[in-house]
């Protein structure tokens, strides 16, 4: 049995999505689904309040909730969203905790890494990755960034040019939707950006749009030619199976098809019977 602690955040408001208000009841339905693994024991569900607002200044009163529950938790994390920015404080923790060894894989459609200056829509959704590697709205930037040179983004396919700028002079690691068609490219990747070293600590973010829109469409900003459900879980096995996990992110759930829940349900317990230490019991 795993000991898992599911962390659970109804935010929206950073959302770019004209349905983005879905998120509340996914992030609801997706701390359900934690538990439905054979071999995962949910020893603390935590609801965080989120601030009514998608300034700055309130995006980061959730930010700082977030990080206080976070700091109580006992159990491997599981955090569900909401949207991406949900994962900007996860994944600043797990920075403090494991320093130079954190790798961050990203799956997601899209980069998240404009800046408030090149975000053709101003969501923060678009941009929390960048904020993690210390570039952007000054309340929301973390104090130990995450060096571009250890993220890994694995699926984007819609990406702005000023994201693919980025990439290129920073150093992130992308991995394409056709490339995850063997799980070794991203386990290459990893390798990569944990500098060879075995010790790499992986924290996974996983945006429910990474998948396949004829697939599973319940999100709010769907990419063709995105992962297949199985292929997603293949991947993060992979992953699992060669590095400890840090931490396991699952993001932007927007529920409106009953066959996509039917999907979703056992998708998200085998992701995180997948990523949890089997030992914490």
């Amino acid at each position: 049995m795993s000991s898992v602690t599911v962390i659970e955040v109804p935010q929206w408001r950073s959302s770019g999505s004209r349905t983005a208000e879905r998120l509340v009841e996914g992030a609801d339905l997706l701390a359900g689904m934690v538990a439905g693994g054979e071999r995962i024991q949910v020893d603390e569900r935590l609801r965080v309040d989120v601030a009514d607002g998608s300034n700055p200044g309130e995006l980061a009163v959730t930010a700082a909730r977030v990080r206080s529950a976070w700091e109580g938790v006992d159990g491997f994390p599981v955090t569900v969203g909401g949207d991406c920015a949900v994962d900007l404080e996860p994944i600043a923790a797990a920075v403090r905790e494991y320093g130079d060894r954190l790798v961050v894989v990203w799956f997601d459609a899209h980069g998240d890494l404009n800046t408030p200056e090149s975000s053709p829509s101003g969501a923060f959704h678009g941009m929390v990755l960048r904020a993690l590697t210390g570039e952007g709205h000054r309340e929301l930037v973390p104090t130990v960034p995450v060096d571009p040179r250890r993220i890994v983004l694995a699926g984007a396919r819609d990406l702005d040019v000023a994201e693919v700028e980025f990439i290129e002079r920073a150093g992130v690691r992308h991995v394409s939707v056709g490339e995850l068609a063997d799980s070794e490219a991203l386990l290459a990747a990893v390798s990569q950006a944990g500098g060879g070293d075995g010790a790499v600590a992986v924290y996974v973010h996983i945006d429910l749009d990474v998948l396949d829109p004829a697939e599973f469409a319940s999100v709010g900003t769907p990419a063709a030619g995105g992962v297949r459900a199985g292929q997603l879980l293949g991947l993060v096995e992979a992953v699992a199976g060669r590095y400890e996990i840090a931490g396991l992110g699952i993001m932007e759930y927007e529920p409106h098809r009953v066959e996509d829940r039917g999907l979703l349900a056992p998708l998200v317990a085998a992701l995180v019977q997948a990523c949890a230490p089997a030992s914490t019991l």
